[in-house]
């Protein structure tokens, strides 16, 4: 079963220092490549795409059609996907800001009982392995629980040539099967997922509140 996958880049950073500027749309590329071996449908999503700049104006705070189009287009993607990969790297111990602003558009409506993986890098160590306990409490929250296995990618300009491929002297075996870990878990509860969205029980799932906060108390 194909499925739709979507690679959401944490990172808006285009200068240097740090050396490489992007360092993670490399780990984001090569997510991407190795998602598409399977023959999944993978689309890479990039903030610099899309205007997220300040005021922040999160999708729901619009009229019904009045959002910027751009905007409307990336929930459409959101909506229609079958899971996520989240890359970042680490800032003060928690994921990068841009991610954050980027998934604070949008309610949890768009991504909830669909699954998502952690992806995090540095060019340093530690591979942002310290983000990875933030981001867990964070896809919770949004619906798109993240599975079990996580990639974290320590000096990733020394793994990742700049198209996402592995570079000389990384062990191109070794990395692959540490990505499918990840990646084999991502599409497994995916396939769940969507077979059970596309069967007569999943009316039967508990819905988002959409009118007013006053459904968020509990019985």
């Amino acid at each position: 079963m194909a499925l739709k996958i979507l690679v959401i880049l944490g990172s808006v950073r285009t200068s240097s220092p740090p050396t490489p500027a992007r360092l993670g749309l490399r780990v984001a590329k090569c997510c991407v490549h190795q998602l598409a071996q399977s023959n999944h449908d993978v689309v890479l999503i990039d903030p610099l795409d899309y205007d997220l700049s300040d005021p922040f104006t999160p999708l729901f705070s619009y009229a019904p059609g009045k959002a910027p189009e751009k905007i409307q287009q990336l929930a459409h993607q959101i909506e229609t996907a079958d899971g996520y990969v989240m890359v970042s790297p680490e800032y003060n111990h928690a994921m990068s800001p841009a991610l954050a602003n980027l998934l604070n558009h949008f309610g949890s409506s768009l991504f909830s009982y669909k699954p998502s993986a952690i992806v995090t890098y540095s060019a340093g160590q530690w591979g942002g392995v310290r983000a990875a306990v933030n981001m867990r409490t964070f896809l919770a929250e949004l619906g798109c629980l993240p599975v079990s296995a996580m990639i974290h990618i320590p000096k990733a300009q020394e793994v990742l040539k700049e198209d996402g491929s592995y570079a000389k002297g990384a062990n191109d075996a070794d990395w692959t099967g540490y990505c499918e870990r990840t990646f084999g878990q991502l599409t497994w509860w995916a396939m769940a997922a969507k077979r059970y969205r596309s069967s007569e029980e999943s009316e039967s799932r508990p819905t988002a509140f959409t009118r007013n906060p006053s459904q968020r108390n509990a019985p």
